[in-house]
């Protein structure tokens, strides 16, 4: 699994595309924070990160996908798969190496956000940022990442074409992370099943979060959802075999 991950990583990083996917998401977010009008902490008055968390899955559901397009659907596409499988590894090493190289890579642009909370602890008069909060969002963002990752990495067994692969995981990244709340929001369920139907999407357990709560469901909820799209993953892996 480790071999696999490192070339994983070794191929992403050597051309421009990993440093640009991370490039991207950090210019994306150091503009809503300190730039754009409407979500700016500058305009807004306060000095916290809210807004940052608020946007940073709506951001991470297109560069999480952009990262995991290509790692089964290229292999399919050049018939390295059947090369790869000559090789004494199984397909939850395959799997795994994978899934950690593309993590690894989200990591990565979530890392040096961390200065974004120094530079709004400087701002501030007095006091201090809430960061058991803030602590809360990062974990929240992590488990985020974790399930988009899984997703990204199913919908590239799906098909040899990474751009198909990029907007099937994008679509499926963005029903689980708001669609079931939208359902809720139908005034049938209103009363009746709606909490249930929200229970099923990402969004519900990250604002959860978010607020500094971390709770066994929502950790729960997080890992159970990861580790059913890298089984259905393998499942993807032997039908092709």
């Amino acid at each position: 699994m480790r071999s696999i991950c490192k070339k994983e990583l070794s191929q992403f990083f050597s051309s421009l595309t990993g440093y640009l996917a991370i490039g991207v998401f950090l210019l994306l977010m150091g503009l809503f924070l300190f730039i754009f009008p409407d979500t700016s902490i500058l305009d807004y008055g306060f000095a916290t990160m809210d807004k940052f968390f608020e946007l940073a899955p709506w951001v991470l559901l297109l560069l999480v996908p952009a990262i995991t397009m290509r790692s089964f659907s290229d292999e399919f596409k050049s018939g390295t798969y059947e090369l790869l499988k000559t090789k004494p590894l199984s397909y939850s090493q395959i799997i795994g190496g994978k899934y950690w190289a593309s993590f690894i890579v989200a990591l990565l642009a979530l890392l040096p956000s961390l200065l974004y909370v120094f530079t709004i602890q400087q701002l501030i008069v007095k006091g201090n940022i809430d960061t058991g909060g803030i602590a809360g969002s990062y974990i929240g963002l992590l488990m985020l990442t974790a399930v988009f990752t899984s997703i990204g990495i199913c919908c590239s067994t799906i098909t040899n074409n990474a751009v198909i692969a990029f907007l099937l995981s994008a679509v499926a990244c963005f029903i689980f992370y708001n669609g079931f709340a939208a359902v809720s929001q139908i005034p049938s369920f209103k009363g009746s099943a709606d909490y249930y139907i929200e229970q099923f999407g990402i969004s519900n357990h990250y604002q959860s979060m978010s607020r500094g709560l971390i709770e066994l469901k929502d950790v729960v909820y997080f890992l159970v959802v990861t580790v059913l799209f890298l089984w259905i993953t393998r499942r993807q892996l032997i039908k092709k075999w």
